[in-house]
């Protein structure tokens, strides 16, 4: 593909959930069939997009050829107007999220779709959230898309009804509508003094900001970075966390994996590209902070597995070990530490996602009553659809207890960090880096070594506990009832897993690029700046 078609397929991400969900708010909530074909439509030109972006990017990077491409919305230049940026961060995100939601979509269409109006389109709206939130370059228009999928989340949360999903959703609000406030005064603190919020423009204004001006610049990115932690799930802000994703449905709780993910995105691309370095005031502006607040998330989420006493939480407090880890990497420094922080965000991400979608299918046995092998939904919304004569036709796959059991120990691995999978890869990759810093060398370090090897073996306990009890000791239960629309998203994500496994060379040096660029800020600001309109010399 040449690089003008690949330039703009980068609005696509944005446009495809945008067009998908406003079709869908034209049809009756009866046209079921409809809404289905819209949303798997969608979300399966969003994964070929995006792996489109991907390989265009790595293409171009790999060849010594710029990386980084600026979108200018309404074609007008930066830092005036949007402007949408593609690197291989974004890029990467964008492959990840358009993969959870895929395999999220099929899992829900076996029946959780079904649980409540409007999935179809917040979903779509939740997805469009998520891309925007990893292509914008400015910090308004990141605020504006959090906003989108914060209010598609609230909606999907909610989906399906009950006392603890509302109870949650109400804490999840509050939370997030303070958070919000937060957003909103840090920007506002870092335009008044700057002018600007594009972030390549930020680059070049921050070290610029006169000395009476500088403890105003360092208050509002301090404000922005607590929104950006509590968003991230980092302790102690982080304790809505568990809590919350367990009460929602599996479908929605796999795809909220990736939204700790953009918290931990923002303060990648934010602090990253305005800080360290030799930026005056700026070099390594909060670095212990990120340090020992990533390392005192990992400790609460180690000592949250121990405690839980069900899957879901132990999914809930695994991610936030793994929020912690990624914030604690970044503040431990770059090079090698990052590039496994980054193999490990993947890795991570699409290991509990797959989790939470096992979560349902291993505990319906001891969930349900006696005599019956699959949930009913007995809420009033899906009795009025029942009524409608529409038979849900599934296959019965045999042998439930085998598959389950291996999904689930192959959850627990890459989850825990065993060898020989992607988990074990990243972490390794870590230490090893942090290993390397040899003018570092301290108890922070050996610290959080400790805490990333306890920390799996922690998540080790705590499910092969859990396994036990619910998947491999004797019951006199019928064995439930799996569709494949339940069954293949899990193979699919612990497949990819697989890949990264088995492609681990190849997807280490992507890594690698990625957190190389992360540093490049002379070619980020330079890709944004001088970005060319449309008509006017591209």
């Amino acid at each position: 593909m040449t690089g003008g078609a690949l330039h703009h397929l980068i609005i696509l991400p944005i446009l495809l959930p945008l067009v998908g969900a406003a079709a869908m708010l034209l049809l009756n909530e009866r046209r079921t069939m409809a809404k289905r074909i819209i949303a798997l439509s969608t979300v399966t030109a969003l994964l070929a997009t995006s792996i489109t972006l991907l390989a265009g990017v790595a293409a171009a990077g790999f060849s010594g050829a710029p990386a980084t491409r600026a979108y200018l919305v309404g074609n007008w230049a930066a830092p005036y107007g949007i402007v949408l940026v593609l690197d291989w961060l974004s890029a990467m995100m964008l492959v990840l999220t358009a993969t959870l939601g895929l395999t999220s979509l099929i899992h829900a269409l076996a029946r959780w779709d079904r649980a409540g109006p409007r999935f179809h389109a917040l979903f779509l709206l939740q997805l469009m959230g998520l891309n925007g939130a990893f292509l914008t370059g400015d910090l308004f228009n990141l605020f504006v898309f959090f906003e989108v999928l914060l209010a598609a989340s609230f909606g999907l949360l909610l989906h399906g009804s009950s006392k603890a999903r509302v109870k949650a959703a109400l804490h999840y609000v509050t939370l997030n509508v303070a958070t919000s406030l937060l957003f909103l005064i840090g920007a506002s603190l870092i335009y008044g003094v700057t002018g600007t919020l594009n972030m390549a423009d930020l680059v070049v204004r921050i070290p610029a900001v006169a000395n009476s001006d500088v403890a105003l610049v360092q208050s509002g990115m301090a404000i922005l970075g607590i929104a950006f932690l509590v968003k991230a799930g980092m302790w102690p802000l982080g304790f809505w966390l568990p809590r919350t994703y367990a009460a929602a449905a599996p479908p929605v709780a796999a795809l909220f994996t990736i939204l700790s993910k953009v918290g931990i995105y923002a303060v990648l691309r934010v602090y990253l590209l305005l800080f360290g370095g030799d930026l005056g005031w700026t070099g390594n502006y909060g670095e212990e902070w990120l340090l020992f607040g990533g390392m005192a998330t990992m400790a609460f989420g180690t000592i949250g597995v121990l405690a839980a006493r069900t899957l879901s939480r132990v999914a809930g407090y695994s991610l936030i070990i793994s929020a912690g880890t990624l914030i604690a990497a970044i503040g431990a420094g770059a090079g090698d530490v990052l590039a496994g922080a980054l193999f490990y965000l993947v890795s991570s991400t699409l290991a509990i996602s797959a989790f939470y979608l096992l979560i349902e299918l291993v505990e319906r046995q001891e969930a349900l009553p006696a005599g019956v092998s699959e949930p009913v939904f007995d809420d009033e919304y899906t009795g009025a659809l029942n009524e409608g004569g529409e038979e849900e036709i599934g296959i019965v796959i045999p042998a439930t207890i085998a598959i389950l059991g291996m999904g689930f120990a192959f959850c627990v691995l890459l989850i825990a960090g065993l060898p020989p999978l992607s988990g074990f890869i990243a972490k390794f990759a870590m230490i090893d880096g942090l290993l390397g810093l040899q003018d570092r060398i301290a108890g922070s370090i050996w610290g959080l070594i400790a805490l990333l090897i306890g920390s799996g073996l922690a998540v080790l306990v705590a499910t092969t506990r859990a396994g036990i009890d619910l998947i491999w000791a004797p019951s006199d239960k019928p064995q439930p009832v799996l569709r494949l629309a339940e069954v293949v998203p899990v193979a699919m994500l612990l497949v990819v897993c697989l890949g990264l496994m088995i492609f681990a060379g190849p997807t280490m040096r992507y890594m690698e690029r990625t957190g190389q660029s992360l540093g490049d800020r002379e070619g980020y600001v330079g890709a944004v700046l001088s970005a060319q309109r449309v008509g006017a010399g591209r």
